[in-house]
């Protein structure tokens, strides 16, 4: 199944379950339940040894209901729509917008399937399959659920086919910046499986595709040009600009030659001018430095020095 967790990706991927593989697979689920029953029977045949037979005949109904109704409901709603018979076939349960069933839905499947499988035996699942245009019963109905096949036979990775000769190069000026790889995505997987789309599910799939790309390229699609056509064109005009920018200026790709860089001629550089010389000043003739006299401290006076004052006699 497709990565994407989105309707889109559900009907892109898968296709509505017939009543063949839905019916294999109900066999294999009811094998599986029937073994499991005979299994907590004996069980509890052995646990309610004891009871009266009222009791037991309660328990045995009881655990009848548990395992033929409860356990497919538990099954379906844990494991999102596979349960073993399912996962043998390929078949998923999702409801009609593409997205994973909750248990209200296993519930409503599992409680119109006791009525529609076990009461009537397969009776009334089976016209209303035939009848259905998907293929739905009426516990489908109901719940607003759909079997789809998980695995479609065929190669996984198939090429996109290639745009129709006139529209080889008509969108070379569109700006694809703005488009996001989901929608690549998505785009690629409706222009690989369109074939195996019902025939008005695919064209209102490949409209809406195109709308999405014109409103993030900004520029109109031609007019007349389907939109098959038109998502062709433009995943092959993005198919060749990564090619151009992978192998710029070489070979293409699987040829064996190698590609070349083209050489880019460098700008002229400009010369070097050097600086005016400046004239040179003459050196002053250094003048020569003076011997430094050493100073001579003073002599000592001979006698007491002549202040001027007379002592008392």
């Amino acid at each position: 199944m497709s990565g994407l967790v989105t309707g889109d990706a559900v009907v892109l991927g898968l296709r509505p379950a017939r009543l063949p593989s839905r019916a294999l697979a109900a066999l294999l689920d009811l094998a599986v339940y029937f073994t499991a029953y005979v299994l907590v029977f004996f069980v509890l045949l052995l646990a309610t040894a004891g009871l009266d037979e009222a009791a037991q005949a309660a328990v045995a109904v009881a655990s009848l209901l548990l395992v033929l109704v409860g356990v497919p409901i538990a099954v379906e709603t844990l494991s999102h729509g596979r349960s073993l018979g399912k996962l043998a076939c390929g078949l998923r349960v999702v409801r009609e917008d593409g997205g994973p069933i909750r248990f209200r839905h296993a519930l409503v499947r599992g409680a119109m399937g006791a009525v529609e499988l076990l009461l009537t035996f397969g009776a009334v699942a089976c016209v209303a399959s035939l009848v259905s245009e998907r293929g739905r019963r009426v516990g489908d109905v109901f719940a607003g659920t759909l079997v789809v096949r998980e695995r479609v036979p065929g190669a996984r990775v198939m090429p996109v086919p290639p745009p129709p000769p006139w529209l080889a190069g008509r969108f070379s000026g569109l700006d694809l910046s703005a488009v996001p790889d989901g929608l690549w995505l998505a785009i690629r997987q409706y222009l690989t499986r369109m074939g195996q789309l019902d025939p008005q599910t695919g064209a209102a799939m490949g409209a809406r595709l195109a709308d999405e790309v014109v409103a993030r390229t900004g520029a109109p699609a031609p007019a007349g040009v389907p939109a098959a056509a038109f998502l062709m064109a433009v995943v092959h005009e993005r198919q060749s600009r990564d090619a151009a920018r992978a192998f710029a200026g070489g070979a293409a790709p699987g040829s064996g030659a190698v590609p070349t860089v083209p050489m880019v001629p460098s700008a002229p550089v400009p010369p070097v001018v050097a600086p005016a010389a400046q004239p040179v000043q003459p050196v002053q003739p250094v003048q020569p430095v003076q011997p430094v006299r050493p100073v001579q401290p003073p002599a000592p006076e001979a006698g007491p020095r002549a202040t001027g004052f007379a002592p008392p006699a």
